[in-house]
């Protein structure tokens, strides 16, 4: 058995599989809220006592698993070459985040360290580019050497593969084009990470209800039924991540990005055809033929990325 675990700035998910390296049926999922008080090591104590009630639920020790793969939000940091957790999603003690939601002082989280110390081998990518390897091995970027995976959720990720190479960087950071910055403003952008203007502080969906009131949902069901502030809401965030969208086209010569995530992935039929005009519109050169599509693995993406990390 492999144990499978998805961190992400809303909730933490832990599955089994069985091994070998395909789709395998997941046993024993469960998810919860992240942790977001105590001591740093919180997150892992968290993820370690999930991945025992899995194990118990399964009938096997944690001395059974033979691997164990981590899709997280990043940015990570490195410590003695092993992986620390510092997302403004979590991490309360960053310049910019939210104490009322982030109700710690944390920085950076051991994470690899403590789980590889309790469970053996221990992998850990960041989740955007770990979904990319999922979608690439069984999902919507299958056969693609020049792709990207985007996910639309709390935060904003991306999973960049260009000559058929998955990019990871130094620290495994590769990718972040959430913190790109997309505005000078305006004064009620501010990401959790200190950045003004950046993607993720406009159109995250923890940004989303503090710009407009209220949740993705609501919004976007406001506009599908025509009030007019909705449709110009989702206009703006259609507009700033297509944009995003286009600038990876037009950097990396991209055939296809597939794009996940919660707000996404319940909206997909309205939010879809938004996001690929924002492509299509600009430059022919570059964008003629590039399809943006859903996630082929829905919302499966995220525990099949921890899958993938595992193999």
């Amino acid at each position: 058995m492999r144990a499978c675990i998805d961190i992400g700035g809303t909730k933490i998910a832990v599955a089994l599989a069985p091994g070998g390296t395909d789709l395998a049926e997941l046993v024993g999922r469960r998810s919860e809220p992240t942790v977001k008080e105590g001591p740093p090591d919180a997150l892992a104590r968290q993820a370690l006592r999930m991945v025992d009630a899995a194990c118990a639920e399964a009938g096997i020790s944690r001395a059974q698993l033979q691997s164990t793969g981590v899709a997280c939000c990043g940015p990570f940091a490195l410590q003695d070459g092993f992986v620390e957790v510092s997302t403004p999603n979590i991490c309360g003690g960053l310049p910019g985040a939210d104490r009322s939601l982030l109700p710690n002082d944390w920085t950076r989280i051991p994470l690899q360290a403590p789980l590889a110390e309790a469970l053996g081998t221990v992998h850990v990518q960041n989740d955007a580019v770990a979904a990319l390897v999922a979608e690439r091995r069984w999902g919507a970027l299958q056969g693609l050497d020049h792709c990207a995976y985007v996910t639309w959720s709390t935060g904003v990720g991306v999973g960049l593969c260009v000559d058929g190479r998955v990019l990871r960087g130094k620290n495994g950071n590769a990718g972040h084009a959430g913190h790109s910055f997309s505005s000078d403003g305006p004064p009620d952008a501010t990401c959790g990470c200190g950045n003004v203007g950046d993607v993720e502080s406009l159109v995250a969906g923890n940004a989303i209800p503090r710009r407009w009131g209220r949740d993705a949902s609501d919004l976007v069901g406001a506009a599908r039924a025509g009030e007019a502030a909705a449709v110009d809401a989702v206009a703006q965030m259609c507009r700033v991540l297509g944009r995003m969208l286009y600038n990876l086209v037009a950097t990396l010569d991209l055939q296809r990005i597939s794009v996940g995530g919660s707000v996404f992935l319940h909206h997909q039929e309205f939010l879809l055809p938004r996001l690929q005009a924002e492509v299509s519109g600009h430059l022919p050169s570059l964008t003629s033929g590039v399809q943006v599509v859903p996630a082929g693995l829905g919302h499966r993406v995220g525990d099949c990325a921890a899958l993938a990390v595992a193999s």
